[in-house]
């Protein structure tokens, strides 16, 4: 299904004016035949009044072909079942009156922006010109950048963590006519496509950088992660949802991860471990600055010569600097007044 833009239908206010002038006329009609009648001329009045009164009776009809389209929407249209074509682009249009709107996902709420108002009545001036585009303002498509933030999932990552993710992704329609007659309801479409590609990218990579994984396919480990590669993730998780949403008629324009972190059954362990690790890094950086000033002070010590120590007096030095160091309390020191040593 191709879509195809009526571009010759911008005929909306001269139809307008026709249809109001005619109304005048027709009442003007009927006031005449009317006096006819009553003159005497009864088949004339009586034909130009049962005229008249038809015109006013059926005239509305016309009313319905009049569309009010606003920028950034479309109307797609069908013709008693086929699709005639899609009204885009602003303006005041006039189609067949017998014409009607189709879109299936317009009285869809998801969690995103730029939903069409299914209760909006894209009225113009006339109140006649409002009850006729009632019905079609609730079947506009809109094709404004829209914004689905869908539900967050619980997913279980390439070590089987399981993880709690969500994203958002910016979204419009390019064809109205596959968004409309391709699938059943575009917005639904998009939000399951979305579910499934999170979870087909969220199974290929860990929570955080582990040793051993390949993410990238390419049979090498590498270090992307769910925490720290976002944008690649998010990259990846893109484009799984554009190849799936093209045929809908669908342009993806971002995704992004607004949401992660470990399912509330291991946060608490997980947490744990991160700290100890945290503590872990943290100690081999106080021990290798310990080291660095043992080493350096026993250097100087004998550049200076300020005391001569044999090997166990340094091994004793060496064990007392490191403890000083090292410690998590602040020593006590001992001070010997008595000897040398």
């Amino acid at each position: 299904m191709e879509e195809k833009i009526l571009k010759k239908c911008r005929k909306g206010m001269p139809v307008l004016l026709l249809v109001l002038l005619s109304y005048v006329a027709a009442i003007a009609l009927c006031i005449l035949g009317a006096f006819w009648t009553e003159s005497g001329q009864e088949l004339a009045g009586g034909l130009v009044l049962a005229v008249s009164i038809a015109w006013l009776c059926l005239g509305w009809i016309f009313l319905c072909g009049l569309k009010v389209i606003k920028p950034q929407e479309a109307l797609v249209l069908t013709l008693f079942g086929k699709y005639v074509g899609t009204l885009r682009g602003e303006g005041f249009y006039y189609v067949n009156p017998f014409c009607t709107g189709v879109n299936p996902a317009a009285k869809t709420r998801l969690k995103q922006s730029g939903d069409v108002d299914g209760q909006s009545s894209g009225a113009l001036a006339a109140a006649a010109v409002a009850a006729a585009g009632a019905e079609a303002a609730g079947k506009k498509v809109s094709l404004k950048i829209m914004t689905l933030n869908n539900n967050r999932q619980k997913i279980n990552d390439c070590l089987g963590n399981p993880v709690e993710i969500g994203i958002a992704v910016m979204w419009r329609v390019t064809d109205t006519a596959k968004a409309v007659f391709n699938v059943d309801n575009y917005k639904e479409y998009l939000s399951l496509q979305c579910d499934s590609a999170l979870r087909n990218i969220v199974r290929i990579y860990p929570y955080d950088v582990a040793p051993g994984v390949d993410t990238t396919g390419d049979g090498v480990a590498d270090e992307g992660s769910l925490r720290g590669s976002s944008e690649v993730v998010a990259q990846r998780i893109k484009e799984e949802i554009q190849s799936k949403v093209s045929d809908a008629g669908l342009e993806v324009i971002e995704a992004r991860i607004t949401y992660l972190a470990y399912a509330p059954e291991i946060a608490a362990v997980m947490l744990q471990r991160q700290q100890a690790s945290a503590i872990i890094d943290a100690r081999k950086m106080i021990v290798d600055g310990a080291v660095g000033m043992v080493e350096m002070a026993l250097e100087r010590l004998g550049e200076n010569h300020v005391v001569q120590l044999d090997e166990e007096r340094k091994a004793a030095m060496v064990s007392n600097l490191l403890v000083v160091l090292c410690g998590n309390r602040d020593a006590q020191p001992v001070v010997n007044s008595g000897s040398l040593y």
